[in-house]
């Protein structure tokens, strides 16, 4: 049977090596990408949705299929308004998980992050923890969450701060061992492909990959 994947947030750092992945290994036929304004892709296996990410329940026909990737995520810069920041961080992903649920598809996969957690002084962390409680209250048949490090990759906005991190990465790195290599910077294709690993397997309940478990998987 033909199996269809979704992918929410394609144009992102992990978004865009997980869409690359999806459309050139065999493990999905068809890719069906949820975008506010089309990206330019081409492939015979994709299909670009443009919607009003405050209006997803006006496109729930159209989620349906087999794996669902939430790639969803944005930053303080992009997003200084914490209301529009914790849209885009949890109301968007937790909708779309209860939309896919609801239209019976079985896997569900979403980017967090390492240290997220609900009591977190962060407003990041905490946004990603609360998300992540709230996921796992809707009881999906599948639900992968994937904890990442600091990311590597080839960004289309300047980070002037990650000029300064990635090669301090490169140095730390060797020196994060034990209960410390988690917190090892990983590459955002890394991360992709342990998501589409994990959409191959057959297997139901909700698992938790922190940053070196996914180096793990990929």
């Amino acid at each position: 049977m033909a199996k269809k994947a979704i992918i929410a947030g394609a144009s992102g750092l992990i978004g865009s090596s997980l869409l690359d992945i999806l459309l050139h290994e065999p493990g999905f036929d068809e890719v069906l990408i949820l975008v506010r304004k089309e990206i330019p892709v081409k492939n015979k296996k994709l299909k670009q949705l443009v919607i009003d990410f405050d209006r997803l329940n006006d496109y729930a026909s159209e989620i349906t299929g087999d794996a669902v990737f939430s790639c969803l995520g944005t930053t303080m810069k992009k997003t200084p308004d914490l209301s529009v920041y914790r849209k885009i961080d949890h109301d968007y992903p937790l909708q779309l998980a209860q939309i896919a649920k609801q239209n019976g598809m079985g896997q569900y996969h979403m980017v967090s992050s390492l240290g997220a957690n609900v009591k977190a002084s962060n407003f990041y962390l905490k946004t990603k923890g609360q998300i992540e409680e709230d996921l796992k209250q809707l009881a999906l048949r599948t639900l992968c969450i994937y904890q990442p490090a600091f990311l590597t990759g080839d960004r289309k906005e300047n980070r002037l701060a990650e000029k300064f991190l990635i090669p301090l990465m490169k140095v730390l790195n060797p020196l994060l061992v034990g209960n410390l290599k988690k917190y090892r910077s990983i590459p955002a294709k890394t991360v992709a492909l342990a998501m589409y690993k994990q959409s191959l397997k057959k297997q139901e309940g909700t698992f938790i990959y922190p940053s070196d478990k996914i180096i793990e998987l990929s």
